[in-house]
Order: C-alpha cells, then sequence, then structure tokens
C-alpha cells in the first residue's frame, strides 16, 4: 500500500548525511548546504557498478579555474536556493538501494569523505600517488566500515536511515514512487585570461 507522496529521496538522504556530518568528527567540516544531493538513472539494472559519485564543483586547492591542453578552464556554476553549490553527490538508483544497510551506509561515508577537509570545493587528496583511495581501495573502505560502526553506536534517531532498509522496488511500492533532484554534470567553460578574478 503506497503513501499520498512519493519519496523523496534527496530530502532524505540530505538529512542523513546531515546527521553523519554533525555525529562524527571526521566529517565536521561537511556543510551539506553546499552540497547537491542527487539521483541519476543508472544504466543497467544489476548489482555491481557504481553506486555513487562526488562531484567536485571547484579544482585542486578550491581553484575556480585549471589549464588543461595549453588553455585556461572553468566548471559550470551551480546554484540551489540562489546558493553556489561546491560538491554534487550522486546516487544512482535502483543499483545503490539494492545493497545491504551497511553496504549503503559505507558508500555514503565513503563519498563524503572525498571532500576536502577544506571544504574548498576540491577533493581530498590523500598522499602518494593515488591520492584518491591511496594505495588501497580496499582498505579505504574498510575505514569506512569503521566510520559506520562508530555513527550506529551513537544511536541516531532510526528515522534517518530507515529508508535505506528499503531495496529500491520497496520503497517505490510503498511510496508510489521516489524522486529527487537530478543535476547533469557541470561543464567545462573556456575562459580569457582577462575573466580571471
Amino acid at each position: 500500500m503506497s503513501t499520498n507522496q512519493p519519496f523523496n529521496f534527496s530530502h532524505a538522504m540530505y538529512h542523513l548525511c546531515r546527521d553523519i556530518s554533525q555525529r562524527l568528527p571526521e566529517f565536521q567540516h561537511v556543510d551539506m548546504d553546499r552540497i547537491a544531493v542527487a539521483f541519476a538513472q543508472a544504466r543497467r539494472n544489476v548489482p555491481y557498478g557504481m553506486q555513487a559519485k562526488l562531484t567536485p564543483l571547484r579544482f585542486e586547492n578550491g581553484a575556480t579555474h585549471t589549464t588543461r591542453y595549453g588553455r585556461k578552464w572553468t566548471a559550470q556554476r551551480i546554484y540551489q536556493d540562489q546558493e553556489e553549490m561546491l560538491y554534487i553527490l550522486t546516487f544512482y538508483l535502483p543499483r545503490f538501494l539494492n545493497h545491504s544497510l551497511q553496504e549503503k551506509l559505507i558508500t555514503v561515508v565513503h563519498e563524503l569523505y572525498h571532500i576536502s577537509p577544506a571544504f574548498d570545493g576540491d577533493i581530498r587528496r590523500l598522499e602518494g600517488h593515488y591520492h584518491v583511495h591511496s594505495h588501497s581501495q580496499k582498505e579505504y573502505d574498510a575505514q569506512m566500515a569503521v566510520f559506520v560502526n562508530r555513527y550506529l553506536k551513537m544511536n541516531p534517531p532510526a528515522g534517518l536511515y530507515s529508508f535505506l532498509k528499503c531495496r529500491f522496488s520497496t520503497l517505490k511500492k510503498k511510496h508510489g514512487g521516489v524522486v529527487g533532484l537530478q543535476v547533469p554534470i557541470p561543464k567545462l567553460i573556456p575562459i580569457d585570461e582577462s575573466q580571471i578574478a
């Protein structure tokens, strides 16, 4: 039996991420009001493949422009309620929702941990050649599991993450639909030297 309103995935995920960032010291630099929480349609309904993605809207060290192929570029700006966003956090549905609760929570903190400690629109750059996931994504995700277990031991309101106990089909059936924000990946825009602030 469905409720009257479709389930707003972006709204629910925003509140979960905000609670995580407020409770865990390693995430307290995260300002969810500057992050657009979106979903995208997974191209194939299979369990493997990309679950989620963090898109930074600035370049290294928060720079507003970069040089590639001998030319200067900036990223397309994204605004929400007149506030400029620094990141897009995208989840691929239905794939993301068709895993265990633990796997889903690990994916959430995995993406949040990619946010630069400076919260400047850049990603967290780890030491060494593999600056995104360090030398081992397996070890990276093991650390994310530690964060998840610590978060759950803090007894956050179960209503914040109860939606993650559902598969996509269950959530859709219960609410009559699943909706949320959809944000196209921003384009790189060439700029002239005179346009650089």
